[in-house]
């Protein structure tokens, strides 16, 4: 038979004729060890649904434990009726607004002064009146408490003398706006029905109350504010009334609304002081040229008429008088009258000559004393008007005064008088959308409620328990735990069997025939029992191996080891080489456990000569006749090297090239090799032959082998290149629950 694998590292080897069953092509694939990081999650949600699908019993009492609970609590629990009524508030406006005040400073949204709103129908004061108007309005209310407690055990004579009293019903009330409008939910819960819809009707009509008190109160306060503000107002505006009017009386200021006389009278001096300036700067030229000039070239004298006619006389008598002294002596009466006219002609001249200059120096005197009293005058007014200036600042600012604490007297008094008009037609702004009325079923407990969180809770508390015992207990204990937690196929399950556990306490020896063993060995159960389970299961087992395909072309050697003791190790490899034999397949067993041999006892065969003398001798393998290297069993086809006696140096004999010399013989002899090896957890032993032989099988006990020893068993062959072909679960209660898949058929 020809065939070929794949190994760890993902290459395929051939495989040869006798490796498989006969006529049947082998192709071996190695299981991939991925890491389990992208499928940890995954498989760890599998193995615990698969937990909670094996305690199937566990987890309906956990739940039916839940169930219970909840209804017990559900029964002793006291029934709440709710009861709800509803406040629409048809406008939203803060206390100022209502009573008239436009312009308030809040700038207050819809959904904050709903949940102010709110704040306000769950504060103490109004649960308060609430509960005092409901004890005015309805004194007979009461509630007897009901104890199912005390109803379950009173037919047993307890709680016999205690009775409830009656009391004010309890209740519990909130509110919340719903959700998109100006309507705010009351509700109510209370063991009473009817005491539950009266305290919500009662706490809707008091909150409408509440708020018109509110609002009433508001405005009293702030008419009583306003009242006492205005009262201190009109006296200040009293007081600075009367410091006006005294102050007005004291510098004689009244005032008409035009200007002032002396304002008048200061542009009139004005007016005059400015002509009489003028009037003496032009006397004051005439004035500085008459005494700097000739009289006779001064505008004055020159412009006289009077003075120009005597100066044309004078000129004609000179003229006269100068022809007549040519001809007369000065003593002629007539030179003598005309001399005389003359002088006296002269005479006048000068002295009207004289009064010019005189008129002028006088006007400039009158002109310069006449501007010295207007700059006097004018300087006096200016005094006199910049005091009254000063006079009429203060009076505005008096009257300034006067006129403000005038306008805020009169806004005062007429705000006062809007609120108190507006206080006494006050408005609300809410109505009872809709009153509540008598719940006729109670809404707690809610027993759908109840029993679904105690399935949960007992559900719950069964994945913990589950989960809890797997935890605790880490052996593998059901087929298909080891395929799930190693990454390796499951070989075969072998159930647990109760009888004898080697062919010595048998008391006969093996014979060709099963029935003359006496009651079967689980060693020997494939040939001295077959038909039983066990049997079968070993058979199973050998068709997985087989179908693996794992070996050479010159004969398959497997390694049986396992991580501890006593987990059926040496039964394996015996059933395994009785099913091999019982196909017709040449089989010898290697008994490699040199520290405590075991085989030979199963086959009854001495333990003189074995694997430790083969291994210690010189004599070439080659050239060695099969009965120097196996002894045949009773059984057909099957053969045994024993450990033989033991050694201090096993180590270094399994390390010799004669080892492998030796592995490499036997495959020429036989179709299967089969190693029992030492436990591998203590001994290092399975880890050298594994190198020497085509797979390992890794035994494992059920309820004995736990999941890390498997697991690092598994590691130790993986890191040293040994392909695993998988495991064989031992020691399986038929009887058992898996929680890997169903063993009906088992």
């Amino acid at each position: 038979m020809a065939g070929h694998f794949h190994s760890p590292d993902g290459s395929r080897r051939e495989i040869g004729p006798g490796t498989g069953l006969p006529g049947q092509r082998v192709v071996y694939i190695e299981p991939s060890h991925a890491p389990a990081g992208a499928e940890a999650h995954s498989n760890g949600l599998i193995e615990y649904l698969q937990l909670l699908r094996s305690s199937k019993l566990l987890s309906a009492m956990c739940i039916a434990a839940g169930l219970l609970i909840a209804a017990a609590v559900t029964y002793l629990q006291t029934p709440v009726y709710e009861a709800k009524s509803y406040l629409e508030f048809q406008s939203i406006k803060t206390s100022d607004e209502a009573l008239g005040i436009k312009d308030s400073g809040l700038d207050l949204s819809p959904e904050s002064y709903l949940q102010t709103q709110i704040k306000v129908l769950q504060s103490r004061s109004l649960a308060k009146r609430v509960h005092d108007r409901l004890m005015k309005d309805h004194p007979n209310v009461r509630y007897i408490p009901r104890n199912r407690l005390a109803q379950l055990a009173r037919p047993l004579g307890l709680f016999a003398g205690s009775r409830a009293k009656a009391a004010t019903p309890p209740v519990e009330a909130h509110a919340k706006v719903v959700d998109g409008s100006r309507v705010i939910e009351i509700v109510c819960d209370s063991p009473d029905p009817q005491f539950a819809m009266l305290f919500a009707n009662t706490m809707a009509n008091e909150y409408i109350d509440y708020n018109i008190e509110a609002l009433w109160d508001s405005a009293k306060r702030t008419e009583t504010w306003l009242t006492k503000q205005l009262s201190q107002i009109k006296e200040d505006l009293e007081r600075s009334e009367a410091e006006l009017q005294a102050y007005s009386q004291q510098f004689g200021l009244y005032y008409s609304g035009a200007q002032t006389v002396d304002d008048e009278k200061l542009k009139q001096v004005q007016t005059e002081l400015s002509g009489a300036q003028a009037d003496r700067i032009a006397k004051q030229a005439a004035f500085e040229m008459s005494t700097s000039t000739s009289a006779d070239a001064i505008p004055q004298v020159l412009d006289n008429g009077r003075l120009s006619e005597q100066q044309r006389k004078i000129a004609d008598l000179r003229l006269e008088l100068a022809d007549l002294s040519s001809i007369y002596t000065p003593q002629y009466s007539k030179v003598v009258r005309i001399q005389a006219q003359l002088t006296e002609l002269e005479a006048t001249y000068r002295r009207e000559k004289q009064n010019i200059l005189s008129r002028i120096d006088s006007e400039y005197q009158g002109a310069v004393r006449r501007e010295r009293l207007l700059t006097t005058v004018y300087a006096d007014q200016l005094a006199k008007l910049s005091q009254t200036n000063r006079t009429e600042i203060y009076y505005g600012i008096l009257k300034r005064e006067v006129d403000s604490e005038s306008r805020l007297y009169d806004q005062l008094l007429q705000k006062t008088k809007a609120i108190g008009v507006s206080s006494a037609s006050q408005t609300n702004n809410l109505r009872v959308l809709d009153p509540a009325e008598a719940p006729t079923k109670p809404t707690k407990p809610d027993p759908v409620h109840n029993i679904l969180i105690g399935a949960i809770c007992g559900l719950a508390m069964a994945v913990g328990l589950v989960i809890g015992r797997e935890f605790i207990d880490r052996s593998l204990r059901a087929p298909g735990e080891s395929e799930f937690h190693l990454r390796v196929p499951e070989l075969g399950v072998i159930p647990e069997y109760q009888g004898v556990s080697h062919l010595k306490e048998i008391n006969a020896a093996p014979s060709t025939t099963p029935e003359a063993t006496g009651s079967p060995s689980l060693e020997l159960m494939t040939w001295q029992d077959r038909p039983s389970a066990v049997a079968e299961s070993y058979r199973s087992a050998l068709a997985s191996i087989m179908a693996s395909g794992n070996g050479s072309a010159q004969g398959r050697v497997l390694m049986v080891t396992s991580g501890s003791r006593r987990e059926g190790k040496s039964s394996s490899v015996s059933n395994l080489g009785l099913a091999l034999a019982e196909i017709n397949q040449r089989v010898l067993l290697i008994d490699a456990d040199m520290r405590k041999p075991h085989l030979h006892e199963i086959f009854d065969v001495p333990n003189s000569w074995g694997l430790s003398d083969l291994l210690r001798e010189r004599s070439p393998l080659e050239t060695c006749p099969l009965a120097a290297l196996a002894r045949k069993t009773e059984i057909a086809d099957l053969y045994i090297l024993p450990s033989g006696p033991g050694t201090l140096s096993i180590s270094n004999l399994l390390y010799s090239n004669r080892m492998s010399s030796l592995i490499q013989r036997l495959r020429k002899e036989f179709d299967v090799v089969i190693i029992d090896t030492p436990p591998m957890l203590h001994i290092s032993d399975a880890r050298i032959l594994g190198r020497l032989a085509d797979g390992a099988i890794l035994i494992l006990r059920a309820s004995r082998t736990t999941r890390e020893a498997a697991r690092t068993v598994k590691q130790r062959l993986v890191d040293d290149g040994i392909p695993v072909i998988g495991t064989i679960l031992n020691g399986w209660d038929l009887k058992a629950k898996t929680r890997y898949g169903p063993t009906g058929y088992y």
